[in-house]
Parts: C-alpha cells; structure tokens; sequence
C-alpha cells in the first residue's frame, strides 16, 4: 500500500445519529486508483489541532460496487477528532487521508453460497455495513445474518440503510437488534450483547455450524465475549474476523517485561527500507519501539493508532528477529509471511532487517 497522504474533498456530511455522522469523500482524479478498497478496510486521516499533528482511522462503510468512499464517524467524549468531524466538518473541505487498508475483510465470490454473520456494537456497524452490502451484491447465493448491539433505538447508525438493505434482500438478510436500555417484547432482545447473552443467540437464533464466516466489530467487552462464545460452541478460529478500534492497557507485569526488552535492545542496529530507501538505524530504548526510532531517524514510517489495532504501521521482518508487544491488527497469514506491528515491536536479535515497502 501507499504510504502517502492524499487531499480528499469532503462531499457529503450526513447526521445518521445525535452524536455520529457519515462522510462522504471524493479523491483526486489522479489517486483515484490508490482509493480502491476491499470490504471492511478504513481510511487513515490526519488534521492538526493547535498545531499538533492527530492522526485517526475511520472504517468505510461503502461497498466497493458503490462506487464512493464514505466513512462514519461517532462522537467520543475527549474525542478532538470525531468532535470536530460530528460539529465543525462541512461538505468542500479538505482532508488529508491515507490509502485504504486493513485486513478485516473478505474475498467475496460470485460463485459462492455462504452464509455469514456478524456481531456489530454502536459505531463497529461502520466496516460490517461495508461487508454486508459487498456480501449481498457479490454472492447472489449467500445470506447475512446481523446481530446489532446498542443502547437506544435513537443510537442506532445507519439505520434507515439497513432497512432499505433488509427490503431490498428480504430472503438473505436477517437483522436483529439489540437495545440495552429499552425494553422490546421479546426478551431475548433486552440487553447488551455479553457472554450469557451471545450464548443465547448461538443457542436459539444462530446455528453456529451453518456459519461460514462470522465478523465482529465492536467495544472490546462484547467482542471478548462473543469470541469466547464462539469458541465454546465449537468454531474454529479461522473462521472468526475481528476489528477493533481500541485495546485495554498493559497490566504491570506486560509492561515491566516490555521495558527490559527495549533496554536489551538498546545499540542494535536495524536496517530499515521506506519508500525504496535503505537506512540503519540503531535501537534506542527511550522511543520504546522500532516505529518510533525509525521516525526519530528522519524516516516517515507510517502509523495512526500506535495500539497494535490498525496495523498501518505494518512492515515485514526479511532477517533477524522481533517480538511484539501485542497484536490485534495482523492476521495469522500475515504473521506467517514475516509482517509485524512495528508500533508494538522490539528487535530481539543482531542483524534485524525489515520493509515498509513489502
């Protein structure tokens, strides 16, 4: 993927809830191609604020098919960029962003009869959407199933889409909802989406052995919990895509381990190639990961999240070894093939050698 920011013209801000809005961008005609997307990826946008460089990703909630490149955003407390996006952003501005990526997709086949189903909480409805639409428009064959978690009916994203998508595809989509603070008829629907309440769903509404792929997006509890669902009800975990947009710190003892790491790292040499430039550079404890001591040498390693979630910051190791932190972002065949998260990596050998460009 490309490493460089593009200027996207804001075309479209749609308020789909009190505190989220939808954003329509439009790239230049000369990096249209750099645009297009798989199902489930996002966007890496960069603004300042107060002189300060903020970097977020945002999750496409189009359709490649669609033709556009439109993102949600949800208003988070604190939140500098999702504030400004949901009460400053208007349609003709200009946003710096970043090629599509991400792994949180799926290679969708015409010929295909599959059944899939995804597990969304609040704003993680952002890539499933995406998913959904390219499954249905791809797969004549296939069905989806949705299990949607939110506290009111007032809060749900995309809602009015999701309708039209559910009478558009009466006979291969089926949509639940599931509000925490409302309460429906059926009780089944009453609550969050935790462990007893997913164990449920698999036992009553989900056969989990029909299933050919499950995605889930959402707040880490729920995710948690869905996936340890899925596991006790016997599906193997290739079968089980995660997004997630946020992770839990450290405890004392992850920490402590990760900093005498970085301190035994301390003086190794790596050599680092970015934009078909090679340049060593040597481990300095006090940056804590490669990321960050590549961008001290002078080289503009790319990154948005830092939290070994998004995976923008991915590089392949093509000699010595590295261990990560933590790892949310890459999946077990890009593990395989060498990559690593250099926000969360450590060189643990002489002689590391690793490409941005790979």
């Amino acid at each position: 993927m490309s490493h460089d920011f593009h200027k996207l013209r804001v075309v479209e801000v749609r308020r789909e809830t009190p505190d989220a809005v939808s954003v329509r961008l439009e790239a230049p005609r000369d990096a249209a191609s750099k645009f297009e997307f798989k199902p489930g990826q996002h966007l890496t946008l960069r603004r300042e604020f107060n002189g300060e460089e903020v970097r977020r990703n945002y999750s496409l909630c189009a359709s490649p098919n669609e033709g556009v490149l439109k993102i949600g955003v949800k208003k988070i407390a604190g939140g500098v960029f999702s504030t400004w996006a949901n009460e400053e952003l208007k349609a003709g501005a200009v946003i710096d962003a970043m090629a599509p990526h991400g792994s949180f997709s799926w290679n969708f086949d015409a010929t295909a009869a599959n059944h899939y189903t995804a597990f969304a909480g609040g704003s993680g409805i952002t890539p499933i959407l995406s998913l959904i639409k390219a499954a249905l428009e791809t797969e004549p064959k296939s069905r989806f199933t949705l299990c949607y978690g939110n506290r009111t009916a007032a809060g749900i994203m995309f809602l009015e889409e999701l309708a039209g998508l559910k009478d558009r595809y009466i006979d291969r989509l089926q949509m639940f909802h599931f509000l925490e603070d409302e309460e429906e008829e059926v009780a089944i629907f009453n609550g969050r989406l935790d462990r007893e309440k997913c164990d449920d769903i698999l036992r009553t509404l989900i056969t989990p052995s029909s299933v050919d792929a499950f995605f889930i997006c959402g707040p880490g509890p729920m995710m948690d919990a869905i996936e340890a669902a899925l596991a006790e009800h016997g599906v193997a975990k290739g079968k089980v895509l995660i997004e997630r947009f946020t992770t839990a710190e450290l405890s004392a003892a992850q920490a402590a381990a990760a900093r005498a790491l970085e301190e035994k790292a301390a003086g190794l040499k790596m050599s680092v190639t970015l934009n078909g430039r090679r340049v060593s550079v040597t481990f300095d404890p006090a940056n804590k990961s490669i990321l960050d001591n590549v961008r001290a040498a002078g080289l503009p390693a790319p990154f948005a999240c830092k939290g070994g979630v998004c995976a923008t910051c991915r590089a392949k190791v093509t000699a010595g070894k590295v261990e990560m932190k933590v790892n949310y972002g890459l999946s077990e065949a890009e593990l395989a093939d060498g990559y690593v998260l250099t926000c969360q990596a450590t060189p643990v050998s002489e002689g590391v050698a690793l490409s941005y460009d790979g």
